[in-house]
């Protein structure tokens, strides 16, 4: 026979590996606000798993939730322009991953906007976030927390940088530009490439490029060492990622 002592403390401990399992997880929430499918790539970096095994597609207005471990560092992107066949094999116009809806842990081809993350510990709890144009721009994305307290920031560029890109860093396909080069990507230089020489933060600052890049998109790291005004710190459980985020 289950007395009510007994009873309340099954409820009790039930409640509690309840409460241990959800806040050992964090959740991202993917949207899709652009006028056309988005197909993310998610990257794992070392010893991390590659949520969805690394790609799924995302039809215009939905929304797709991901969790993942305290402890997980990765990267996020859109792809547009996909085809896959019924066995995933196909292309994208912009962040293809070796040819696969599913990435596998390989990386987006470039250009491509990249929202970097990763999740502290119990030992650590912060967490860093980051919307990137080291590898370029190829469509709008955000990064916010919901909740997380005081100083959790919005990462991200809201503005479609295809737009205004110059000429010599532009990706088209026909008349349509679908990417933008860093300047890195286009000019392929140490200096542009925080590499060499220029491999410090103290020897690598911001160029003409960069100080363009981060006059439209302020947010957003315009290139290796942007950290002060690019590097988000939060302790939320749950964030969301917005493709094409409404302008504010």
């Amino acid at each position: 026979m289950v007395t009510a002592s007994k009873l309340n403390l099954h409820l009790f401990l039930l409640c509690f590996l309840l409460s241990f399992s959800t806040t050992h997880e964090i959740q991202l929430i993917l949207i899709n606000n652009c006028n056309q499918s988005v197909w993310p790539g998610i990257l794992g970096s070392t010893g991390n798993a590659s949520p969805m095994d690394g790609g799924f597609h995302l039809a215009v207005d939905e929304e797709a939730v991901l969790d993942v471990p305290n402890g997980w560092s990765g990267r996020i992107w859109g792809r547009q322009g996909c085809c896959f066949d019924d066995q995933g094999k196909g292309s994208c116009e912009t962040g293809d991953c070796s040819g696969g809806l599913r990435c596998k842990g390989t990386g987006g081809a470039p250009p491509a906007t990249l929202v970097e993350m990763t999740f502290g510990t119990s030992r650590s709890p912060l967490h860093y976030y980051d919307v990137s144009l080291v590898d370029g721009f190829n469509l709008p994305v955000t990064m916010a927390p919901v909740g997380g307290g005081v100083g959790c920031g919005v990462a991200g560029c809201e503005v479609n940088l295809n737009e205004c890109c110059p000429s010599k860093f532009e990706v088209s396909l026909g008349d349509k530009v679908v990417g933008c080069k860093s300047a890195c990507l286009a000019l392929k230089t140490d200096k542009y490439c925080c590499t060499g020489e220029y491999g410090s933060p103290s020897s690598c600052k911001p160029t003409l490029f960069s100080h363009l890049f981060k006059t439209i998109c302020p947010k957003a790291y315009s290139f290796a060492y942007d950290d002060p005004t690019s590097l988000n710190r939060c302790r939320a459980s749950r964030y969301v990622i917005t493709f094409c985020p409404p302008r504010r």
